[in-house]
């Protein structure tokens, strides 16, 4: 068996755990929402002005906002950019659509594309990252498949659990974005306190497989390494081309290994072959 039929087999199986960045979204023809950290704060910047120093860096064009403009004003512009309908991918259907497996799928970018492939009203929920600036004292909300709030223990109940730690458009319009909130996390994450029960419980002995995802700042870095901390020793990454020196020594030091291919061609091996 090779490297994708074996990726299969533990999606499949439940056994691997999908962790899907904003790259997937480059699955999407003409994809109608920011799909890269450079294309939001593009969008950002084209809606507030910010100094010219911060124009490129999302964390610090979002806290600019945030400080100058109000909470509200970077919470608007965030809606408004991930308003647009995203039709799901082949990918997202695929996962979506898997039976047995996977009881986990990370997702860490602020659409709602996953959840669009869900059946509605089907027996999964989701879980947000969500703003201490708007929610102090609370690291996360649980939501049942129809998009009402619940209470952390329905996600027992649930044989599929998509987990947003950025947050997401819906249900609730979550967003981790600005300096401010990655700080609130960062401060606590090494020991796992903003990281949801439910994950915690269901990542145990799995394996993780990375898509969409590049490894090249701390903070990408950081999230990936503190969800997958007591999953299993190894796991893969679909990561085409040159590797940044971090980027390469991350991979070594979580036990990833990389999966050279464009993520178009190695969907399409994966779907069309299941």
């Amino acid at each position: 068996m090779n490297e994708i039929g074996l990726i299969r087999d533990g999606l499949e199986t439940g056994r691997f755990i999908p962790y899907l960045g904003p790259g997937v979204l480059d699955l999407v023809p003409n994809c109608p929402v920011p799909n890269s950290p450079n294309s939001l704060v593009e969008k950002l910047v084209s809606k507030a002005s910010v100094p010219h120093k911060v124009r490129k860096n999302l964390t610090a064009a979002a806290q600019f906002i945030e400080n100058f403009k109000h909470r509200k004003s970077l919470a608007g512009i965030m809606t408004e950019a991930f308003m647009p309908q995203v039709e799901p991918s082949p990918l997202h259907y695929y996962l979506a659509r898997l039976p047995l497996g996977p009881a986990l799928i990370v997702d860490v970018w602020y659409d709602n594309a996953m959840q669009r492939a869900m059946s509605p009203g089907g027996d999964w929920g989701q879980v947000h990252g969500v703003s201490q600036s708007e929610h102090f004292g609370t690291w996360v909300h649980y939501y049942q498949s129809g998009g009402d709030l619940v209470e952390a223990s329905q996600a027992d109940n649930w044989s599929k659990l998509i987990y947003k730690p950025l947050g997401s458009i819906s249900p609730g319009n979550n967003f981790l974005v600005s300096d401010t909130d990655f700080v609130e996390v960062m401060t606590e994450i090494d020991i796992q306190t903003p990281i949801p029960d439910a994950v915690k419980r269901i990542r145990g002995g799995k394996n993780f497989v990375f898509m969409g995802c590049r490894f090249s700042n701390q903070l990408e870095r950081t999230f990936a390494r503190q969800i997958m901390k007591r999953s299993a020793l190894k796991h893969w990454a679909v990561l085409p081309g040159e590797l940044t020196r971090n980027e390469d020594r991350f991979l070594r030091e979580q036990g990833i290994e990389r999966l050279d291919i464009s993520l178009g061609d190695f969907v399409q091996e994966l779907v069309v072959r299941a």
